[in-house]
């Protein structure tokens, strides 16, 4: 072989080896940030940050984890108040409005409308909220 063809070898291999070390470093900090195998972190920091953030409706712990019955009845009444204040929007809207995400809201909006406190109009995206005839239980 040539030199110009050693020399062109040489710079392959270089940079196809940079490259298989930048991908092994990105995966294995990935792996780090999945398990939170950093030093220093542990799960109730992680707990007290999303705490502090002020994070509205499920409480961070993955499938499965449950709310409480009076986080669920003050995200109800949350929910109640705002449609009664602001009558006739879709659910995205809503959300930005209290910071919650619509799978947040999907069991306190089933429970409003079987109480009759809200109605729905509308189908899937298109759905629209109202005050419903009966007020909330004090």
């Amino acid at each position: 072989m040539s030199d110009f063809q050693n020399e062109m070898n040489r710079v392959v291999q270089g940079f196809v080896a940079q490259i298989t070390e930048l991908a092994r470093r990105a995966a294995i900090d990935t792996l780090e940030s999945a398990f939170g195998g950093r030093a220093g972190r542990s799960a109730p920091a992680v707990e007290a940050s999303a705490v502090s953030l002020g994070r509205v409706g499920r409480p961070r712990g993955g499938r499965g984890a449950k709310r409480s019955s009076a986080d669920l009845e003050e995200l109800s009444s949350r929910f109640a108040s705002f449609v009664a204040a602001s009558p006739g929007l879709r659910i995205e809207q809503i959300n930005k409005q209290l910071g919650t995400t619509t799978k947040d809201l999907a069991l306190p909006i089933r429970k409003l409308i079987s109480e009759g406190r809200i109605k729905a109009k509308g189908q899937k995206r298109s759905t629209t909220y109202f005050p419903g005839k009966k007020k909330a239980k004090n």
